[in-house]
């Protein structure tokens, strides 16, 4: 996309938390140093806290790939586990057998026979658990247990705990006095100040192969006000600004330019709509995040939440990317699910009958551009989420409260997601997108069916319009919202350790797919088998290749599968 333009390798303001990317900031450069010191000198608990999208989780991958030699590291990314479940993933982390994972005590004797063979070999094993705040009270008891594993010198396991600043009010608790006892080192990182955000844009632009007067110091100042100097806020603005600065062809970024981001990305423009914003956070909040970003975030981050967050996901609001350039294709189908004749109209674009012989013998009245259609109004989120569910016989109410919940009592999912044009045709699902039009005011259609190359048709307002693929370009950034049905279990996000029906369907599903079994077949077990289908299903899907069966993989496999009973934009030869 922009990357050219500004003479870019890559883009510099991805949120996924890329090591090379991070910025010593003086904060982040004492949480790292505190984090070493911890796994070389330290005993007992290490605990790191800070505001969602302040860099915790950057930190944590710089220190991953500064570990010293003689270090093991179990990384617990998931910490809504039970007590033995979590036992069981440290194990799995570690590479430990265990006889018999149905008994507490086997799991707790291998991990102590390993610990101290580790001891025995001059070796330290650390255990880091991110999301720490969401560790439950019976879990949290069993982490302090764990560093009763010690020699008369020396504890045998070092424990570093990942949260937000919620993490600090759970070990406070009187109940868990004894844990809070055993922390030995604390530390909080706070957003950057101004001078830094200035420093993280300029290194996150130099590392990315530009040069870093991309933003004038006015630009530095809006970006940093309007994202609190939280890093994560920081990269979803920036990006953004660039993408309006390339619009326009501009090659740097002013301060208007970086305000009209930050109005865009914080969702300014939608006020007129209560349940778009509303929409963002489920979805990003799941997240994240993940998102980004992280939402997000992610879930990226369901929401970011949906997200996680999203974490996605209130933590990492995205809205708008530039498109890119028009994509490869496929005919449409002749057809489309709908409960109305306007629907209906949308997804065969055939006129309607004349109403009379007098009437059909006039001359058709040129059909309204997107612009002026646009211009019209009455292209509000309600209408456009109306029009969607009806797309999935579906029915949406708004005085019933958020589409998204509604969309769940009717067994559908929303998910929320920032690509280009060509990812959104290759996900073949009807979407909501948002366009913007010639006063920059927000309008919310459905992408209901994509023709031919150069064309898509869309539902604005209740009506259907069939329009030049370039004027939809014009006018989208990037930002979509479909709504999908689970094949199995709730739609959750899936990844390692997980276990259900829903994993089994996965394992299965990948195997079909790639014409070979993911041994063992009928596990229920997110393992290490299936994380490495999913990872070779994402790269030739060109999906983000995490290893993580999130809506957008999910998604992905459903086309793939060819699964019936859904709209599609269009049929797949």
């Amino acid at each position: 996309m922009y990357a050219s333009f500004f003479g870019l390798n890559e883009k510099p303001f991805s949120i996924t938390p890329d090591p090379r990317y991070l910025y010593l900031s003086r904060r982040h450069a004492e949480a790292l140093a505190h984090l070493l010191y911890g796994i070389t000198e330290s005993g007992g608990f290490i605990q790191l806290t800070g505001e969602v999208g302040t860099g915790k989780t950057t930190v944590v991958r710089s220190l991953l790939e500064q570990l010293p030699e003689h270090a093991d590291v179990a990384l617990v990314l998931n910490p809504r586990l039970s007590p033995q479940e979590f036992l069981l993933t440290i194990c799995d982390e570690l590479h430990i057998p265990v006889p018999d994972r149905d008994s507490q005590k086997q799991v707790v004797d291998a991990l102590n026979h390993r610990l101290l063979e580790a001891h025995a070999a001059g070796r330290r094993v650390v255990l880091i658990v991110d999301e720490a705040q969401n560790l439950a009270a019976d879990v949290l008891e069993q982490v302090r247990l764990l560093t009763n594993l010690e020699t008369a010198k020396q504890k045998l396991l070092q424990i570093i705990l990942i949260g937000q600043p919620e993490l600090r009010e759970v070990l406070a608790r009187t109940d868990l006095r004894q844990l809070a006892q055993r922390i030995t080192g604390r530390y909080h990182l706070e957003p950057l100040e101004s001078d830094e955000t200035r420093g993280y844009v300029r290194h996150r632009l130099e590392v990315a192969g530009g040069r870093a007067e991309l933003f004038t110091a006015g630009a530095m100042t809006a970006l940093h006000r309007a994202s609190g100097g939280v890093p994560r806020l920081v990269n979803v603005i920036a990006d953004r600004a660039l993408l309006g600065a390339w619009s326009k062809e501009e090659r740097t970024v002013t301060r208007p330019m970086a305000l009209k981001a930050a109005r865009e990305v914080f969702g300014a423009p939608l006020r007129q709509s209560r349940r778009w914003p509303t929409f963002v956070a489920i979805a990003m909040g799941l997240t994240g995040i993940a998102v980004l970003a992280g939402v997000a975030t992610e879930l990226w981050r369901q929401h970011a939440a949906d997200e996680a967050r999203a974490e996605e996901a209130r933590a990492a609001p995205v809205v708008d990317a530039q498109p890119e350039s028009p994509f490869r294709d496929e005919p449409a189908p002749a057809s489309m699910p709908s409960a109305t004749p306007v629907a209906e109209a949308a997804a065969t674009d055939e006129p309607p009958e004349p109403a009379d012989a007098t009437e059909s013998t006039q001359p058709a009245e040129a059909a309204p551009t997107l612009a002026e259609r646009l211009a019209a109004g009455a292209a509000g989120t309600d209408a456009a989420f109306a029009a969607l569910f009806r797309l999935w016989n579906a029915e949406y109410v708004p005085e019933q409260g958020a589409a998204c919940e509604q969309a769940v009592a009717q067994e559908l999912r929303c998910a929320l997601h920032r690509g280009t044009w060509s990812g959104l045709v290759d996900l073949n699902h009807p979407a909501i997108l948002v366009l913007t039009d010639e006063a920059g005011n927000d309008h919310q259609v459905v992408l209901a069916g994509v023709p031919d190359t150069s064309s898509a048709r869309l539902l604005v307002g209740g009506e259907a319009l069939t329009v030049p693929l370039g004027e939809l370009l014009q006018r989208w950034y990037g930002e979509y919202l479909v709504v999908w049905r689970p094949q199995a279990g709730n739609g959750r996000t899936l990844l390692r350790n997980a276990s259900g029906a829903d994993v089994l369907w996965l394992r299965r599903t990948l195997g079909e797919l790639r014409g070979q079994p993911v041994a063992p077949q009928d596990s229920p077990v997110y393992d290490a088998a299936v994380e490495s289908a999913v990872r070779a299903f994402q790269r030739e899907r060109r999906l983000q290749v995490d290893g993580i069966a999130g809506a957008m993989t999910l998604l992905s496999l459903n086309e793939a599968l060819r699964v019936g009973g859904r709209p599609r934009l269009r049929e797949t030869l």
